[in-house]
């Protein structure tokens, strides 16, 4: 098998490109990635040693030259998980949000259908749902109602997707997960941002009054959702990934704090951002009742594992929080497409 990963260098991506490789044996995977702010190729390091089943392209998926030349090649599947992501850059300039959540998707639609991708998998977010209330938990169900540029443009990635299977009978598939944690997550993401903040004495910021609900997977349980959907989910199918650990921004915080032994007067409350969702929740009774997938990891477990990673590997994100990493292909690559 063939995979076409899109955005394989960032947090969910890169963690998803090893599993494959540490898992089968049989499957080649091809990275596509343009290598933005939140692309890391030291995420990938491990990759090299894989690199008779491992090929990184640099590209943009909005590239349709480019896109259409990638799958030439007549992949298996496309996994798509290029993106822009982060709700506050959003807020401040939609316009890479719209180029490449749409647009992107879009090419990579039109190139699968060119081709005769067998599968197309599109990695959405929770957060098309919109906000929810104090109970219950969102199902696929659910009317997409986004309140963020990012959540919006994700929704009309998502809305895309559906298109091509209605009108051209593309075989797609669509995720959509709760919050992720673990090793590589970009320092501005919320649990990454407050450990490394924490282990430098620094502050910690906290929106509001600290009280807005997410609910959080580890990536590796992730991933195996993800692998599960792309083999065995149904055509034209939505699957809701979650693992039920449902808790407040704030407790997070007191949490990291505690597990690093660290006094809560770092804790510095600020003015929330505009639109800020209150709650999501995510029902993944579809995806565990058809597929037979479960969380394998305990959030208590989850956590200190990854404050431990976040200790162990200082180097990785003091080279973020310093830009060096953005000089990463140039070191490894030169001026060549791998």
């Amino acid at each position: 098998m063939h995979i076409v990963v899109t955005g394989g260098c960032g947090f969910i991506g890169s963690n998803f490109v090893m599993h494959i490789l540490r898992s089968y044996e049989d499957v080649h995977v091809t990275n596509l990635d343009l290598l933005t702010y939140a692309g890391n190729l030291a995420n990938l390091e491990e990759a090299h040693s894989y690199l008779d089943r491992y090929r990184f392209v640099r590209g943009d998926i909005a590239d349709p030259v480019l896109v259409d030349s990638l799958l030439g090649d007549k992949p298996d599947m496309v996994v798509n998980f290029a993106a822009e992501s982060h709700v506050d850059r959003s807020i401040l300039d939609s316009s890479s949000f719209v180029r490449t959540n749409i647009l992107g998707t879009q090419v990579l639609l039109d190139a699968c259908r060119a081709h005769g991708v067998s599968r197309f998998v599109q990695i959405s977010t929770d957060e098309v749902y919109g906000s929810l209330g104090p109970e219950g938990a969102f199902t696929e169900d659910h009317a997409i109602a986004p309140n963020s540029p990012y959540s919006a443009s994700k929704a009309s990635s998502d809305l895309l997707v559906r298109a091509y299977h209605k009108t051209h009978g593309l075989d797609v598939v669509t995720t959509r997960c709760s919050n992720n944690y673990g090793p590589f997550q970009f320092p501005e993401k919320l649990i990454p941002l407050m450990i490394t903040n924490a282990m430098e004495d620094k502050a910690l910021p906290v929106y509001g009054d600290g009280l807005n609900v997410r609910d959080w997977i580890h990536v590796t349980d992730h991933c195996r959702a993800i692998d599960t959907i792309m083999r065995e989910g149904k055509p034209g199918e939505v699957y809701n990934i979650g693992a039920g650990t449902e808790l407040p921004n704030i407790e997070i915080v007191r949490l990291i704090l505690k597990i690093l032994g660290k006094p809560e007067k770092l804790i510095r409350f600020v003015e929330d951002r505009p639109g800020h969702d209150r709650r999501y929740a995510m029902d993944a009774t579809k995806l565990t009742k058809e597929l037979g997938w479960k969380p394998l990891i305990d959030f208590q477990k989850g956590m200190s594992l990854t404050v431990q990673w976040y200790k162990e590997n200082v180097k990785w994100w003091h080279q973020i929080k310093t830009g060096e990493y953005l000089t990463y292909y140039e070191k490894w690559y030169g001026n060549r497409v791998a």
